[in-house]
């Protein structure tokens, strides 16, 4: 088992906040790209593009479901952090914790995907449109 490298409890909770406010970001971006999709399937009544449509509609509603789990998985290991730093709260601002590099590898994977399925809507936006 790989041990997980050390990281100052102010550094991962600044990585929190900024994970939590990109995924909030992204949740309303997948707002926003759903109702650009139902102005595209009332403008387009063609198989072609409303098969395009439904695929989107899949891949908005997985990455919907992506995002909370990755809020939840986010919120929970802050609250453990939180949590350590009230029973020992001396010197928390130079105490050092486990990193949860699981978390962090699933963020770079999140970005990739949400990037790529950012650019592959747009495409499709601009031959719809």
């Amino acid at each position: 088992m790989l041990m997980s490298e050390q990281i100052y409890i102010a550094e991962l909770h600044n990585d929190h906040t900024l994970w939590l406010s990109e995924l909030s970001l992204g949740k309303d971006q997948l707002k926003s790209y759903k109702n650009r999709l139902e102005e595209v399937a009332k403008a387009n009544t063609g198989n072609d593009v409303l098969a395009l449509v439904e695929q989107f509609q899949n891949r908005f509603i997985r990455e919907n479901e992506v995002i909370d789990i990755l809020l939840h998985d986010i919120r929970a290991d802050e609250s453990t952090i939180s949590a350590s730093a009230a029973i020992n709260n001396v010197a928390t601002d130079r105490r050092k914790v486990s990193d949860n590099d699981d978390l962090r590898s699933r963020m770079v994977d999140f970005r990739k995907i949400f990037d790529d399925l950012k650019m592959e809507f747009i495409r499709f936006l601009a031959k719809t449109y």
